[in-house]
């Protein structure tokens, strides 16, 4: 694997001495009677506290199978998942989740969708309703919390995902593919969104995505997989901390874009 060497303002020694998250080298090998598949292969990146990462690659590279190793939702072959040092054997609160279907409950409001894990954390009533309000207010959906799913648009479902994987107060957000099933107008207005989200409440998270553009303009490493499960490169993203959808369009971004279709080709 290789680290290019585009300039940045990223501290690469945060990385190498303070990992929120660590994936260490993980396998995975699924095996169907005497065939086997190796869908991830002797994988391992690091992930700053703090910082906004990202996996691209073609389909099939395994980079859903690595997310669901580190929320512990798979058991890799080999290797370990370790959160501030410590390996992690399964799921925990420590990881939130937001997959790309939303998995929202239809018979719950969107309230009661967000005080879910809160519930079930036994968190008195009072404290509910207080902390659902606060994340209600930050993805700007204040006014639907008595709404349900079925009310809601898809951009409107995925920001009460995670608002719910939020409110859990987790070290690591995971994602996986979050965006993917919106048109490109919603999916543009909820990276902005994300993005400035991201950018005030600086929590560590770890998304898979095959958009290059969302990639670069979301995250401050982009890690390349490539279609034999390996991790081919890692692309460290100089852009400024604060970006705005017309950074799209500027020589910095398009430098970023192109060597990253060409790395993936």
């Amino acid at each position: 694997m290789q680290t290019s060497t585009f300039p940045t303002t990223f501290d690469q020694a945060v990385i190498e001495n303070e990992a929120k998250l660590e994936i260490r080298n993980v396998t995975k090998v699924f095996k169907r009677g005497r065939q086997s598949n190796r869908a991830v292969d002797d994988v391992s990146l690091k992930l700053a506290k703090n910082e906004f990462s990202c996996i691209v690659g073609p389909s099939g590279c395994g980079k859903s199978t690595l997310l669901n190793i580190a929320a512990g939702l798979v058991k890799s072959t080999s290797g370990d998942v370790l959160v501030d040092g410590e390996v992690v054997p399964g799921p925990g609160a420590d990881r939130g989740m937001v997959f790309q279907n939303y998995t929202l409950f239809p018979w719950l409001s969107v309230a009661k969708n967000i005080a879910f894990g809160l519930s079930l954390k036994g968190m008195p009533k009072a404290e509910q309703r207080q902390k659902v309000a606060h994340y209600l207010d930050i993805v700007g959906l204040s006014d639907y919390a008595n709404a349900y799913p079925k009310e809601l648009s898809g951009g409107m479902k995925q920001r009460v995902a995670i608002a719910r994987a939020l409110a859990n107060d987790p070290e690591v957000l995971l994602k996986d593919e979050p965006f993917g099933a919106l048109d490109s107008q919603t999916k543009e207005q909820l990276q902005e969104f994300f993005q400035d989200l991201w950018e005030k409440s600086h929590i560590t998270v770890f998304m898979i995505t095959h958009d290059v553009e969302e990639a670069i303009f979301l995250s401050q490493r982009v890690h390349i997989m490539n279609k034999q499960g390996q991790l081919s490169e890692t692309l460290e993203i100089g852009l400024p901390v604060h970006r705005e959808l017309d950074m799209k369009l500027t020589p910095e971004f398009l430098e970023y874009k192109r060597h990253i279709v060409h790395a993936l080709r």
